[in-house]
């Protein structure tokens, strides 16, 4: 991406940013609040992690669920759907901001409409990531796999629209992928596995090679409108300062040496994104990366300007190291969460993927409208 629409994001935020502290929290969350203009966009589907799986995992035999109280408190009517937050995900907001739907449904959801299904799922599943071994930790669906249940997707959309209106209809559609941090937290920080082959450099090479095998395969299957999810800047999440500091209490700084991975990655992302994008130019590509370092970092260095409490613990349980089962019915939960960054030791808060979407509105408008 150019580096004026970069510049052009940052003054979109501050301007959305002033708008939305001057809203109270329902007004400003709402999703109708905002739609883009001039849009063909089809539909909206999504692979990747917790960050965009909205409940597949509850199908799974698999500890990494959410499908219970605390979560999904400030969901719709208070459900907990399985989604890693107290609400909505930066898939839904971009969902209902491209105007084919207001939240995203996990593809094993029961009694899927078929207007549910045209206009897009996620087939996301929490802890998966791009090298093959992270999912394999977790007992959830790899990418490939879900690739592989996008391939049915299709199959089942031809089988009511025909074979030419679906390939327009995937043609127009949005994909969004939002993995990668599984793959350097749980399991190249975590496991000795990949540690004992991979140099740290050589690692976020090898990750990038599976995530251009996937870019690749949803080409192949008529994907052109992809947007790509940067790592977020891993050392600040809650669980990995408590897991790395010296004073897991008193010193709860980000652990920079963990971010500065995710930013040496995230460069290169970049340049291979641009890559492919200029690549398949001709055939109608549209292949763009999301940053999901920078203002996530900046909230969380500079939280009280955006108007939070708290930006190194979680809102549930004592915020260190609480997820999935150990964030749970009995466990403590902090008033408001919109005055924390993270809901979890790990995931953000609705309020926090809120803003994430807003300032990703810019490089949304470019991969939507002709």
């Amino acid at each position: 991406m150019k580096m004026d629409r970069s510049c052009n994001a940052q003054r979109f935020f501050w301007r959305a940013l002033v708008l939305f502290l001057s809203l109270p929290a329902h007004q400003a969350l709402s999703s109708k609040s905002t739609q883009a203009l001039n849009n063909r966009a089809s539909a909206f589907l999504v692979f990747g992690d917790s960050t965009v799986d909205p409940g597949n995992n509850n199908h799974l035999n698999t500890v990494f669920k959410s499908n219970f109280p605390p979560y999904g408190r400030d969901f719709t009517n208070r459900v907990p759907t399985g989604r890693f937050s107290n609400g909505r995900l930066v898939s839904d907001f971009m969902a209902s901001y491209v105007g084919v739907k207001d939240d995203v449904p996990a593809y094993f959801a029961p009694n899927l409409s078929f207007e549910d299904l045209k206009t897009g799922v996620s087939f996301a599943s929490a802890g998966s990531g791009y090298d093959p071994l992270t999912p394999k930790i977790s007992n959830v669906l790899s990418l490939p796999k879900q690739l592989e249940y996008f391939k049915e997707y299709k199959k089942r959309l031809m089988s009511r629209m025909g074979k030419q209106s679906t390939t327009d209809h995937i043609n127009n559609a949005v994909f969004l992928l939002s993995a990668g941090t599984n793959d350097f937290v749980v399991n190249y920080f975590t496991l000795p596995i990949r540690r004992r082959s991979f140099t740290i450099a050589a690692y976020q090479q090898f990750v990038l090679q599976h995530l251009k095998d996937l870019i690749k395969g949803l080409w192949e299957e008529g994907a052109r409108r992809i947007l790509v999810a940067g790592l977020a800047p891993m050392g600040c999440l809650p669980i990995m300062i408590t897991l790395n500091s010296n004073n897991a209490l008193l010193q709860r700084g980000c652990m920079d040496r963990f971010s500065s991975v995710a930013r040496d990655y995230n460069v290169l992302l970049q340049m291979e994104l641009a890559s492919m994008q200029s690549s398949l130019a001709s055939q109608g590509s549209r292949i763009y990366y999301a940053d999901t370092y920078n203002l996530p970092n900046d909230m969380i260095q500079r939280f009280p300007i955006y108007g939070y409490d708290e930006a190194h613990k979680g809102c549930c349980g004592s915020g260190l190291l609480e997820t999935s089962f150990l964030c749970n019915p009995d466990s403590y939960v902090c008033p408001d969460a919109s005055k924390y960054v993270f809901w979890d030791s790990i995931h953000p808060t609705e309020k926090t993927y809120y803003l994430a979407f807003q300032s990703l509105r810019p490089v949304l408008d470019a991969l939507i409208q002709d």
